[in-house]
């Protein structure tokens, strides 16, 4: 047998070094997750890694379908690569004006 299957795959295991708010988002490596309740620092929780969040936004509009990052620096969503981590699409149009932008995961 080659590999025996864990879950579905929409829960990660994560023990944060420092406490983890619900809806914060958590970058592990290339592996963006949201902590769908609290994680106490040094104790095991888990991470969403897929589904459909509202995130916080930066001031970009960002159209239905485009790819989505994080920008851990500024804690935002946002439409710019730059040195962000891929975290999924955009389900629907997020105007310039809007605070958050609808995103499916993607691991």
């Amino acid at each position: 047998m080659k590999a025996i299957r864990l879950d579905a795959g929409q829960l990660v295991d994560y023990t944060p070094p420092a406490n983890v708010a619900a809806g914060d988002v958590v970058v592990q490596g290339g592996l963006v997750g949201v902590a769908t309740s609290p994680i106490p620092a040094s104790t095991p929780g888990s991470l969403a890694v897929t589904g459909e969040f509202d995130i916080l936004k930066a001031a970009v509009a960002i159209t239905a379908g485009a790819l989505v990052y994080w920008d851990a620096a500024a804690q935002v969503a946002t439409n710019v690569v730059a040195t962000n981590t891929l975290m999924g699409r955009a389900v629907r149009l997020a105007a310039l004006g809007d605070a958050r932008v609808r995103v499916l995961l993607t691991p």
